[in-house]
């Protein structure tokens, strides 16, 4: 009579792992059976008795018992040489789909799609859709950007860069920038409000009620927002809005403003106020550089949560809508910190602008 099979060993720290992969809902299948046979060798069931318990063969348990005696827990999630699925598509069929995919186009199209390949090279959709998932490939995507010219880009860099990393000393680093032509949009027809199974809905069409335009300073300090609506976006709005920032803070602060290179922003009556006014200092970011100026992150929480789906039915119910926001976010700002230095921001531009001139 033949000898039973000995349990097999397994360590406190392997039985850990094959426990948690016996009970994966993302594993592979064949890698949870591997690890529920083992554990039932490994409290000494014999492997006709594991074989019957989980639809394999005798032989199936032997090698994965063997296997993983000799191998360990690497053996345990390891396809042999010549088993598993055999690919359904050669590697030099993937090769031309990837090529044509980063360097050809569809006829009279600027870029492919995963039907429009798989016709072109004669597979299945499914099958080019998991060809450019496994290499990181998106041709439907593109994403924007805009690299500065200005001849004076690393120097105002610097300047705005330190100010946010080191402000000085008794100032107030002020990022502050103009949301012009915000629009009161009203909705053609009642919106539905959202319930179980079902989005809110909005119509797609709107009628136009007017615009406003909202100044807004934002503290490096605590976070807090100073804002103004105004109704239009000149020079003298620009002043207007001075005169608020110099009657908000503490006449012995200096007032440091981070802003954008519109012209408002140097007009001459803009100079002669600011010559009268001595605590106030402009730090202009450098043109195309939108990305500088922090104020803007805080403009698309504004448009994200309180524009975007609004109903306006004028533009004072506009302007009551976001002074209602500023309050509620004054109510507990969050401080938006930059983090990121100067010598890695022109390493990043360095590398763009010789990916640029590759490709040309």
């Amino acid at each position: 009579m033949r000898a039973p099979t000995p349990p097999l060993k397994v360590t406190d720290a392997q039985r850990e792992v094959l426990e948690t992969l016996s009970r994966s809902q993302t594993a592979a299948y064949r890698d949870v059976q591997r690890a529920k046979a083992l554990l039932m060798a490994s409290d000494g069931f014999a492997s006709t008795r594991v074989a019957k318990e989980l639809g394999v063969s005798p032989a199936t348990v032997t090698r994965w018992r063997e296997c993983f005696a000799r191998d360990g827990l690497k053996a345990s999630v390891k396809i042999g040489p010549g088993r598993g699925r055999k690919p359904s598509i050669s590697p030099e069929k993937v090769a031309e789909i990837v090529h044509a995919t980063l360097h050809e186009k569809p006829p009279g199209e600027t870029h492919w799609s995963c039907r429009s390949m798989a016709r072109a090279h004669g597979v299945s959709h499914s099958t080019v859709q998991k060809i450019w998932a496994a290499r990181g490939l998106k041709p439907h995507r593109v994403q924007t950007f805009k690299l500065s010219k200005d001849p004076r880009f690393e120097e105002k860099l610097a300047d705005v860069v330190g100010l946010y990393l080191n402000p000085p000393e008794r100032a107030i680093v002020l990022s502050m920038d103009e949301k012009s032509q915000i629009q009161a949009l009203d909705r053609t027809q009642p919106s539905l409000p959202m319930k179980p199974g079902r989005a809110g809905t909005m119509t797609h069409d709107y009628k136009r009620n007017g615009t406003t335009t909202l100044f807004a300073a934002l503290s490096m300090l605590d976070g807090k927002v100073i804002g103004q609506c105004l109704p239009r976006h000149r020079h003298q709005e620009f002043l207007k809005f001075l005169r608020t920032l110099d009657r908000e803070f503490p006449a012995e602060l200096d007032l440091h403003l981070i802003l954008d290179n519109y012209g408002t922003h140097t007009h001459e009556n803009v100079k002669n106020w600011l010559a009268k006014h001595p605590r106030f200092h402009l730090h202009f970011i450098p043109t195309s550089s939108s990305w500088l100026n922090m104020v803007e992150r805080w403009f698309r929480e504004l448009t994200n949560k309180r524009i975007r789906r609004g109903v306006f039915h004028s533009v004072p119910d506009l302007i009551s809508a976001i002074e209602e926001y500023l309050a509620a976010y004054n109510q507990d700002p969050e401080p938006f910190v930059w983090t990121a230095e100067v010598n890695k921001i022109m390493e990043k531009i360095a590398r763009a602008r010789a990916a640029l001139e590759a490709a040309q």
